[in-house]
Parts: C-alpha cells; sequence; structure tokens
C-alpha cells in the first residue's frame, strides 16, 4: 500500500482514538485499580482487532444492511459500557500501591477490555465508514489484506494512546487518593452516559 494512504489514515485514525469515550474512561479505570495496564489495554486492542478483522472479512457490510441486527447489536454494547459504569460507581477504589493485591485476574481484566472495545458499535462504525475510503479496488493487495493492514496501523495508535492515558492516571493520581475516586465515578458517569446515548441514538434513529 502506498506511504501516503497509510499516512492520511493514521492520521485520521488518531483522531477518532484521542477522543475520549468508553475506551478512555476504562483504560483510566485500569490504570487506577489494577497493578498492570497491559491486560485491560491488550483487551481493548483485542475488540479493536475483532471489529477490523469482521469488516476485512466483509462481515460488518451486512452488519450494516441489517437494521436490525445492528440496533441489537447497538443495545448489547450499550447495556455492557453502561455496566461498566454502574459497576465502577459502585467500587470507585483509589490508586493500587506496592502492597495492594491485583483487583481481579488478567483474563478478567483483558475481557473487560475486550467487551469495551468489542461490544462498542461505534467502532465497528468507524471502521465501516472510514476504512473503505483508503482502499484500491484495483490495487495490487486484496482489499481485505488492505483494510487488516489499516486495522493494525489504528491498533498501534490505540495502544499508543491508551497507555499513555492509564499510566497518566496512575502516576498522577497515585498520590491523591480522593481525587483518583473522583476520576473513577466521574468515568463511571461517562460510560453510563455514553451508552444511554447510543440506546437514544438508535431509538430516535
Amino acid at each position: 500500500m502506498p506511504v501516503a494512504t497509510i499516512a492520511a489514515f493514521w492520521a485520521v485514525s488518531l483522531v477518532f482514538v484521542v477522543t475520549p469515550g468508553a475506551d478512555w474512561a476504562y483504560a483510566i479505570t485500569a490504570g487506577l485499580r489494577h497493578r498492570s495496564v497491559l491486560p485491560a489495554v491488550g483487551g481493548m486492542l483485542a475488540g479493536h482487532l475483532a471489529a477490523a478483522l469482521v469488516v476485512a472479512a466483509g462481515v460488518g457490510v451486512l452488519v450494516s444492511r441489517s437494521p436490525a441486527l445492528l440496533t441489537v447489536l447497538t443495545m448489547l454494547g450499550a447495556a455492557y459500557i453502561a455496566w461498566l459504569g454502574v459497576t465502577m460507581l459502585a467500587r470507585p477504589g483509589g490508586p493500587v500501591t506496592e502492597g495492594d493485591h491485583v483487583a481481579g485476574s488478567w483474563v478478567r481484566q483483558a475481557a473487560k477490555g475486550l467487551g469495551t472495545s468489542g461490544l462498542n458499535p461505534k467502532v465497528l462504525l468507524l471502521f465501516l465508514a472510514l476504512l473503505p475510503q483508503f482502499t484500491d479496488p484495483a490495487g495490487r493487495w486484496p482489499v481485505g489484506a488492505q483494510i487488516a493492514a489499516l486495522g493494525a496501523v489504528h491498533m498501534v495508535g490505540c495502544a499508543v494512546v491508551y497507555l499513555l492515558v492509564a499510566w497518566g492516571a496512575r502516576h498522577v493520581l497515585r498520590s491523591r487518593p480522593g481525587a483518583s475516586r473522583v476520576v473513577t465515578r466521574v468515568s463511571g458517569v461517562a460510560m453510563i452516559l455514553i451508552g444511554t446515548a447510543l440506546v437514544l441514538e438508535q431509538a430516535i434513529g
């Protein structure tokens, strides 16, 4: 693929990644609650990868053409994101210290990250609307391979931003337990609002 095309996609993708949303909220929470942020971030990256592979395989097009199926996926994703927000409000916690036990297994943290990104219909719709514009049906690579490559570029941007957000939250708020609980509650409220907005968008649409 032309380097210029990859660079253009990366710039547009980065705008999406640096916009705070459900992924940011979970990254902040992981930075404050868990000794390592890698499982949570890895789970979120897996969710983005799954969405890219779905679009590359052509399944995403079928989903986008089925309003009923898309509505069901949106409702499931919205419910999951809102549920995560509720759990944050119920157990805001504080920043981890060296003597803390790991809060939850790595598998559970990764699964929550996967659900946060993988069940977020905005991620799938982003790929459906964005990726095809940067592919060339007449190019040397099959369109599916081009989409997979661009998806990998998107994941690199996600990895950098989410790790910076998670580590930044941990180091800035480590010595401020009161502030960390406030940030966790704000993140929980944000996820509830995002889930509610997704439901309202489908209802109004």
